[in-house]
């Protein structure tokens, strides 16, 4: 059901969000949508030129959610594993927040044409930067291995937050917050240094 409060733009999206979510982006046609809004085929055509420009506006908007939860953590003074953490938080937050386009953010972008394509693999190279980043701030402040490579170690903390949209499911026993930290407890074991006792906030 349609919210009567947002614009027809911001429903279609929804709707073409919770659609693509579960049916795939190829299997949904505007017919679907349509008939999902209660509207004509055609009327569709005066909110949007197409399929793909939804699918597009889709993942840009996850990725501006990204951006604006992760990015901002840059220059908050935290301790290496306390930002890590929060870090962890925030994406699955994230996440849980917005299952539907979340879903079609991880699952459905390989279906953009070559340019929007390449726009989120751009992206998708900034947020592997920004965790290898986190990674490296820990190795130099004496908080995490040495021996760590921050690639591999951002990698298997992106796995973690990333693949989260295909288990996760809100309102169950655990929060996006206890799974942020369930996850973040495992993978700080791997990463701290010897000399650095255990923490949790």
């Amino acid at each position: 059901m349609t919210d009567p409060v947002k614009s027809r733009r911001e429903q279609i999206l929804d709707s073409a969000s919770r659609l693509f979510s579960e049916r795939g982006y190829h299997a949904t046609s505007m017919r679907d949508l349509a008939s999902e809004l209660g509207m004509q085929g055609g009327s569709l055509y005066a909110h949007i030129s197409g399929k793909e420009e939804l699918l597009v506006e889709i993942v840009n908007r996850a990725s501006r959610q990204f951006d604006a939860a992760l990015f901002t953590l840059r220059d908050v003074p935290l301790p290496p594993e306390d930002k890590l953490r929060e870090a962890m938080r925030r994406h699955i937050q994230v996440v849980a927040d917005n299952m539907d386009s979340a879903t079609v953010f991880f699952h459905e972008w390989k279906h953009l044409s070559p340019a929007a394509y390449a726009r989120v693999t751009s992206w998708r190279d900034s947020i592997d930067a920004f965790y290898r980043e986190l990674i490296t701030e820990g190795v130099h402040a004496g908080a995490f291995r040495p021996d760590l490579d921050p690639k591999s170690a951002a990698y298997l903390v992106l796995s973690a937050v990333n693949w989260a949209y295909t288990w996760y499911r809100p309102g169950g026993p655990l929060t996006p917050r206890d799974v942020a930290d369930t996850f973040a407890d495992m993978l700080l074991r791997g990463l701290r240094a010897e000399t650095t006792g255990a923490r949790r906030e």
